[in-house]
């Protein structure tokens, strides 16, 4: 049986009292692509310097094609066939990129006659690696110390690529590249691996090892969690290895950080270049379109500014309205029916005094009144702001809430709530409680319904989905929001403006069966940071 290319066999690293990498174990054969994933400090760069060459390993052994390896440079592992692109690009500051991605490895070099024929060969070839990552040949010539960052971590790539290897190292390279040039690596990994090269490559993005590697390595504090196939894991189990944790409230955020990123990163280098391209076709058109270019910046800048303020002002809106009746709730509580439940006890030493029967009667009378007031006010305490939003959060609240309503209404109400479910952000659930609690205001006034349907779930992006469905007369149309506004119907209108302000979508449809089905979709709450 054929040797590995690569074995590593319990590699462990300590610096003084620190153990960076302990009882590292796996094979890597030829062609295959390796995922490295783990939390900062998880021990991945680590793993990366002791393959490469540039620490040794303080125990444990590495086999390159079955030969044991003591690496003892960098220059070793590249005469094995070992190349590496780290983080943070090692190049010369001082020297242009063609030198830079030939330096040590020069074409012609260094015989004296063939210095200018090497150097044209190298930048013809140079030339072509620019310009695989869409990189235009001026920049040839320029010093990598004034090239950005992205620049730079792409001549490191062509660098490595610029002569034969058997082993490709990516330290979390994709980070540094835009969303176009980390599509560019991932191509380039699949063609490495269809040509026999090994590519092991660390990175938090998910979606780009699920997309390329075979087998994902999990690092949990400096120690080997799981080696899986790619193929029989699924992100969220990636997630629960590289928190050490299945809990809910540890692994969700983690998921929809990781989801909100990429999207993010995805769309903002889509719009900017749309942007460019749109900037380079008015500049073409001479300076007077430049100024009109100009004034539409200033214009959109401000048009944006006008819209945060407007969001901003929206939100402290609803902040402040959510306060008052809170406060208000508070008082009613503690101040009304406090005072009713004392007149309720001075009634009830009075009619113990065995006043006669008329006097009694009315006792009775005044003490039911109260209870009627009592009951009343605390249902108003609720609506305002439900107790059990704030101790036990949006499910308990939700029971609570359909239970009475059901029973106010005499309506049919299923609740299907996903299990997983989980608390939220307490801004999002009162947003939440508010959009149902108005929905159901309006099946309530409108519907005419005999049964509803409210569901809770997540999509598979881990967005929160909301339906809220009747089986009442219907509408005669799909409403349209700006006339709602102008002829004062709020209810609707209301819901679509929080959904707005959580960022999510709202749809009406009408199924065939009848009645009307509401659909709201937020997006993740947990951003990146």
């Amino acid at each position: 049986m054929a040797e590995p290319l690569l074995r590593v066999v319990n590699l462990s690293r300590q610096f003084g009292e620190l153990t960076a990498l302990s009882d590292v174990s796996f094979e890597l054969e030829a062609g295959e692509v390796l995922g490295v994933v783990g939390q900062r400090g998880a021990g991945k760069s680590t793993l990366f310097q002791l393959l490469s060459g540039v620490f040794p390993p303080s125990s444990g052994d590495i086999f390159v094609s079955g030969k044991r390896i003591v690496f003892r440079g960098a220059h070793q592992a590249h005469a094995l066939g070992v190349e590496a692109i780290t983080q943070q690009p090692m190049l010369a500051w001082n020297l242009n990129v063609v030198r830079n991605i030939f330096l040590g490895r020069e074409i012609s070099w260094p015989r004296t006659p063939g210095l200018l024929t090497g150097f044209s060969q190298m930048e013809r070839k140079a030339e072509g690696l620019l310009a695989a990552f869409d990189l235009p040949p001026s920049l040839l010539l320029e010093k990598t110390k004034d090239l950005t960052n992205e620049q730079k971590q792409v001549v490191a790539i062509t660098r490595a690529l610029c002569r034969p290897f058997k082993l490709l190292l990516l330290d979390d390279t994709p980070a540094t590249l835009s969303f176009q040039r980390q599509q560019i690596l991932l191509d380039l990994v699949r063609k490495l691996s269809d040509q026999g090269v090994a590519v092991i490559i660390g990175s938090d993005n998910l979606k780009h090892l699920f997309a390329v590697t075979d087998r994902i390595l999990v690092l949990y504090q400096g120690r080997q969690a799981a080696l899986r196939p790619t193929g029989d894991s699924t992100p969220r189990e990636i997630v629960e290895l590289i928190v050490g944790s299945r809990q809910q409230e540890q692994v969700t955020p983690v998921i929809w950080a990781i989801e909100g990123y990429h999207a993010a990163q995805k769309q903002a280098e889509e719009l900017h270049r749309a942007q460019a391209a749109l900037r380079e076709s008015l500049e073409a058109q001479g300076s007077l379109n430049r100024q009109l270019i100009e004034r539409l910046r200033a214009q959109i800048d401000a048009s944006e500014q006008l819209t945060l303020a407007v969001r901003a002002a929206n939100t402290r809106l609803m902040t402040e309205r959510e306060e008052e009746r809170k406060s208000l709730a508070r008082d009613l509580h503690d101040l009304v029916i406090q005072d009713l439940l004392g007149f309720n006890y001075r009634l009830e030493q009075a009619r113990n005094r065995k006043p006669p029967d008329i006097e009694r009667e009315d006792l009775d009378s005044i003490r039911e009144g109260i209870r009627r007031v009592v009951d009343e006010l605390r249902q108003v305490c609720s609506d305002l702001r439900p107790p059990s939003l704030d101790s036990y959060g949006l499910i308990a609240a939700l029971h609570s809430l359909t239970q009475a309503w059901s029973e106010h209404t005499g309506i049919d109400l299923q609740l299907d709530i996903d299990p997983e479910w989980g608390r939220l952000p307490e801004s999002i659930e009162l947003s939440v409680f508010r959009i149902l609690q108005e929905g159901l205001n309006n099946i309530r006034k409108h519907a005419k319904a005999s049964h509803v349907r409210l569901s809770l779930h997540r999509t598979p992006a881990a967005n929160l989905l909301i339906r809220l469905s009747d089986d009442g007369r219907g509408l005669s149309e799909v409403p349209d929001l700006a006339g709602l506004s102008a002829d004062k119907h709020f209810g609707l209108l209301g819901i679509s403006e929080r959904v707005a302000l959580l960022g999510g979508t709202m749809k009406i449809d009408q199924p065939p069966a009848g009645g009307v089905t509401l659909e709201i979709e937020i997006p993740s709450p947990y951003p990146s940071a």
